[in-house]
């Protein structure tokens, strides 16, 4: 249960939705300001605007000398498509060698407002100027005074029409609520990884072994004081095994945590949860050789500490094809994060979470409930779940049909494993039946959805919404080709809509999923417009600057000649507001 209730605390945390209008007057220049303050590169974004991870970097724009960018500091939450953001001051540290006046920083950074209308600005790049003697460990910095500000920092300003405040401070009004966030985030980091440390201690590749390994060490009827400390020896191998994975991850940084939002990442391990999912399901075991097993354990006690530590580093491998999703979501959390410190104690806090059941057997010689039906099942129930993730991590990749077949597979797998074809008796055993109906149905619905996207044809009765909702939502859209759609345009005498979108920004989806279906919107263009959709920031970069696109989403209606007839829309826009804007009002 501790696991499930993680899996859908982190959905929701992913997928909640934000009540308040996103600022309208926001300029992704003139609305943040940089400073080089007390060491770092502070970047500053007002309420209601959030900046990605994934696009911040600072580097040297001028000549001589080096600069060292030190690790980007943890994310504060994630947007709609999994991506680590901040709010506030972000503060990245920087330190020089041989550096001389006048010294220039390029600081990019790519900020999205939030709520109704929420617009993902293109990545904005910009260039500050400060002086070498305020980047740190700067061995020769000039003598002569830099053409800069006479300000002790120099701050890339908002304009001018805002009133003057000090570069230093939106950071020192940030500090303390930042502090306190921070601190209360670590704290439920490290529960989580706790939590998830004493899930991957129930799992079949764990579980059984425990009476086993601490009969093995010798810790069990041993006494408590030396079953507690031969126990604890046992941990901390877990431990070191688990923690230099996270130190690993950590030195990756913020460049494994870009990969790790890339379908290069995402795909593989998807593949390799669906493998352990399968593993967990019993159609195949993933296990080390019998040999290096039997080598690793030995055949005989190990009464002594260093015993006992050395099966704690074996265990880690052992344990792999249970503990495997578990600890992959906490590297790739940990990669995002980037600080050596904080991954190696995230893993060492996990490692504990999962000693928890070692230390209560071999202190105090405590008998485990024995393996049985209910480990099956809940081996089979965690399969669904790592299934379930494995899809999941991919929702966004794939062809919508894709979706819906790999989420009805999913829930037949629910439905067999809670036991939809089994005999029930008993209050839980019928509740259990019924939940396996209710995941068989889902799935033979899902299923059909699917086959609806793939032959193009209506398989499920659906009234008013639910007809177009079922249909595709781009349907006669020119995919890519501006040129093309402005022809075909011009040949029927129609309007032109031209779609600007990128595959990282949750408000692109949000129009495909809730905007672009809806029928009236639909038969609007179906009579007024020839519709394209483009992707200015990785497959038509050339349409970028002709656009002016400083934002994604970005819809423009044009004339037949190319000549724009409405204010472009940026953001989200509901199917009611689309509508007025596509027909003036």
């Amino acid at each position: 249960m501790r696991t499930v209730k993680a899996f859908f605390l982190v959905l929701a945390v992913a997928f909640g939705l934000q009540a308040q209008r996103a600022p309208l007057d926001f300029d992704p220049e003139k609305g943040v300001k940089i400073a080089l303050n007390q060491g770092a590169v502070a970047v500053t974004v007002p309420e209601g605007v959030h900046l990605k991870a994934a696009f911040m970097e600072v580097k040297l724009a001028s000549k001589p000398g080096t600069l060292t960018v030190g690790k980007l500091p943890p994310t504060q939450g994630v947007d709609e498509v999994g991506d680590g953001i901040w709010h506030g001051t972000v503060r990245i540290p920087v330190s020089g060698q041989g550096l001389k006046d006048p010294v220039k920083l390029e600081v990019t950074y790519q900020p999205c407002t939030e709520g109704d209308g929420g617009v993902c600005f293109a990545p904005t790049t910009r260039v500050i100027t400060v002086k070498a003697a305020d980047i740190p460990g700067n061995t020769a910095a000039a003598q002569a005074p830099a053409p800069v500000d006479p300000t002790p920092q120099a701050v890339a300003e908002a304009p001018k029409a805002e009133a003057p405040a000090p570069a230093a401070a939106p950071v020192a009004a940030s500090k303390a609520p930042d502090s306190g966030k921070a601190s209360k985030g670590l704290l439920l980091m490290l529960l989580a990884a706790f939590g998830w440390g004493l899930a991957a201690s129930l799992t079949p590749c764990v579980y059984p072994m425990i009476p086993i390994t601490m009969a093995i060490v010798g810790a069990k009827g041993s006494g408590k004081a030396k079953g507690f400390a031969l126990s604890l020896s046992l941990v901390l191998g877990i431990a070191v095994t688990y923690t230099l994975l996270g130190v690993i991850a950590a030195k990756l940084g913020s460049q494994a945590g870009a990969f790790a939002q890339t379908p290069w990442f995402l795909v593989p391990v998807s593949v390799l949860f669906a493998l352990f999912a399968l593993s967990l399901f019993g159609l195949f075991e993933i296990k080390l050789p019998d040999a290096l097993t039997q080598k690793l354990q030995g055949n005989g006690p190990r009464t002594g500490f260093g015993g006992a530590f050395v099966m704690g580093l074996v265990l880690g491998p052992l344990a792999a094809p249970c503990v495997g999703p578990f600890v992959g979501t906490v590297l790739v959390d940990i990669a995002q994060k980037g600080s050596v410190a904080l991954g190696a104690l995230n893993l060492f806090v996990f490692a504990l979470g999962m000693g928890v059941l070692f230390m209560a057997v071999g202190t105090f010689s405590a008998g485990l409930p024995k393996s049985g039906e209910w480990m099956i099942r809940f081996k089979q129930a965690m399969g669904v779940l790592v299934l379930g993730f494995a899809v999941w991590n991919i929702r966004l990749l794939v062809p919508e049909w894709a979706s819906f077949l790999m989420w009805s597979l999913t829930a037949l797998v629910a439905a067999a494993v809670l036991g939809a074809f089994e005999a029930a008796s008993g209050l839980f055993g019928q509740f259990r039946r019924g939940l396996a109906l209710l995941a068989l149905a889902a799935g033979v619905l899902l299923g059909l959805r699917s086959v609806e996207d793939i032959a193009k044809v209506d398989l499920l009765p659906r009234g008013g919404a639910g007809t177009a909702a079922g249909a595709e939502a781009h349907e006669g859209w020119f995919e890519q080709d501006f040129e093309a759609a402005k022809a075909q345009a011009k040949a029927d005498g129609k309007l032109l809509l031209v779609d600007i979108y990128a595959e990282w920004c949750g408000a692109c989806k949000e129009l495909d999923e809730k905007t672009w279906p809806d029928p009236a919107v639909r038969a609007w263009l179906r009579q007024n417009a020839v519709a394209v959709r483009i992707d200015t920031h990785a497959r038509r970069k050339d349409l970028a600057k002709d656009f002016k696109v400083a934002g994604y989403p970005t819809v423009m209606l044009m004339d037949a000649n190319g000549q724009e007839i409405r204010p472009r829309l940026m953001g989200f826009e509901k199917p009611e507001a689309m509508l007025k804007w596509l027909a003036g009002k």
